[in-house]
């Protein structure tokens, strides 16, 4: 891999990994419908969520970096190596998703989805 500009390295500094709206959104809507979670747990995998009255994890991907057939658009530079980057994590996503399913219900929301994440897990519990 090439080096990276300052400005680059800056800007991808700032993206964030914890805490992120959709996480302070989700928790809100949870807190609202009295669903207990605990977030970030320490979990393979490493969940965004956990449900512990369902037994449930919750992975809130990211349109780019997971590849939402809806809004996912391939980067027009470095093309292969983005190619590969999101590609690896589509694989690594399935990969943890099959290890996870043998104890716990996973579930797995695209940022763009996030609307009907709690009419899912209101579904789950019923």
């Amino acid at each position: 891999m090439g080096r990276v500009s300052p400005e680059r390295s800056w800007n991808m500094s700032r993206i964030k990994g914890k805490n992120t709206a959709i996480e302070l959104e989700l928790a809100k809507q949870l807190r609202k419908n009295h669903i207990k979670y605990r977030k970030h747990p320490k979990i393979p995998g490493k969940p965004d969520f956990y449900l512990p009255d369902l037994k449930a994890v919750v992975f809130l991907d990211g349109c780019f970096w997971h590849k939402c057939p809806k809004h996912y658009q391939e980067p027009k530079t470095r093309t292969e190596f983005w190619r590969n980057k999101i590609n690896g994590n589509v694989k690594r996503d399935k990969k943890t998703t099959a290890e996870l399913r043998k104890k716990f219900k996973i579930i797995r929301i695209f940022e763009c989805k996030l609307d009907s994440a709690i009419s899912r897990i209101l579904k789950i519990i019923r």
